[in-house]
């Protein structure tokens, strides 16, 4: 990741939690530069993916503005955010209801994703996020036992990631994404609210730490008009 992408990461965080309330003024890039010790141009191309984003809206001589609302909306979420729904949402009006979590052995999928044997133990996990009590995500996770010692009920009614990073220190290299629509499933019209004729829109990923190993193998299924990913691209 760029420095630039790191400071638009900090700002990013920063307008989410309020601390650049909405329709308020950003600092001056003088004051960026400062704090971040880098050049102006660096800190006006981390602005340049804000306005992107839809966050911001920046106008020579009058300064940059926090937008009351993203251009995107509220369901749009970008592609290569993995921090998980907790981090993106926020824990206030987020709710994990556990279906499923065993300890099993992997089929030839888990492990080709997972990059390990036949007899290596992972967890087997499906939980239902909720947000406002509606439901939003259904959650198909798989994570090698060895990888996340002593996950409990409990830390899945939380947020895992919380406990993976915060708990075990555990540091997130990077992550391979796959996003596709598909026909609901018996447990999507259970649990999503779905019609059988409703189509699901599927985010499949592996998560790696710092070594190389994946930790996380999952597939998240959400009804079609829950929420939508973008990709950013800036050109160099």
């Amino acid at each position: 990741m760029t420095k630039y992408e790191q400071i638009a990461d900090v700002l990013r965080d920063r307008i989410e939690r309020n601390i650049y309330p909405k329709d308020s003024f950003l600092p001056n890039q003088t004051e960026f530069v400062e704090e971040f010790k880098v050049s102006r141009v660096t800190i006006k191309k981390a602005i340049n993916i804000l306005v992107m984003e839809g966050l911001v809206y920046s106008q020579r001589g009058l300064g940059t503005r926090v937008l009351k609302n993203s251009i995107w909306g509220n369901k749009n979420f970008s592609a290569k955010e993995y921090d998980g729904l907790s981090a993106q949402l926020g824990e206030n009006n987020l709710r994990s209801e556990v279906i499923k979590f065993d300890v099993v052995f992997p089929n030839e999928l888990v492990q080709e994703k997972l990059l390990i044997s036949a007899h290596d133990p992972v967890y087997k996990i499906i939980r239902l996020r909720l947000v406002d009590e509606k439901p939003y995500v259904l959650e198909h996770t798989y994570m090698p036992t060895s990888c996340v010692p002593n996950l409990t009920p409990d830390i899945l009614t939380k947020s895992i990631y919380n406990y993976i990073h915060q708990k075990l220190k555990i540091v997130f290299a990077g992550a391979y994404r796959n996003i596709k629509a598909d026909k609901s499933s018996s447990y999507d019209i259970k649990y999503l609210d779905c019609s059988e004729f409703d189509p699901v829109l599927e985010v499949e990923q592996v998560v790696y730490m710092k070594d190389g190993q994946p930790i996380e193998y999952s597939r998240s299924r959400s009804k079609f008009d829950t929420r939508t990913y973008s990709i950013l691209d800036v050109i160099e």
